[in-house]
């Protein structure tokens, strides 16, 4: 009898374990990010006001560099969260600099908080976390 006890919480602690996710995409390639940014350098003009972006190297298919108030940023993996075996699954910023796409699937995605605006996507864009001390910008996983 007690053993099966210990089964069962064992059972419902891995279930637990495995089922709880933190940004809820884990499909898309873990790769290790560790990045400081200047943005002062020319090379992030972009970034100099709230609502500017850039494209940066890094992730698993490259980095959207967001600016989101004068001290906080949002750093999303470019890598679509549709089909992540599909070469061609690579989300670009839209000319209306709010929503990013998948010209593959046609998934759309605000680059404000990476949720989904069109599917067949249902996860959000990968996040990366970021401190700022209001010149370098550090972006990591």
């Amino acid at each position: 009898m007690i053993m099966k006890r210990f089964y069962y919480i064992f059972i419902l602690t891995l279930l637990f374990a495995t089922g709880c996710s933190k940004d809820g995409n884990e499909n898309i390639p873990l790769v290790n990010v560790n990045l400081f940014l200047n943005i002062n350098n020319p090379e992030f003009i972009d970034l100099n006001a709230p609502g500017g972006w850039t494209y940066y190297i890094g992730g698993s298919r490259g980095l959207i560099v967001y600016r989101e108030t004068n001290s906080s940023f949002k750093v999303y993996d470019r890598h679509c969260t549709f089909d992540v075996t599909n070469s061609c699954a690579l989300v670009s910023v839209e000319v209306s600099n709010i929503t990013a796409k998948d010209d593959c699937c046609g998934s759309q995605f605000l680059i404000t908080d990476g949720s989904v605006t069109k599917n067949p996507a249902t996860l959000p864009l990968k996040q990366y976390q970021t401190t700022f001390d209001g010149s370098v910008l550090h972006v990591f996983n």
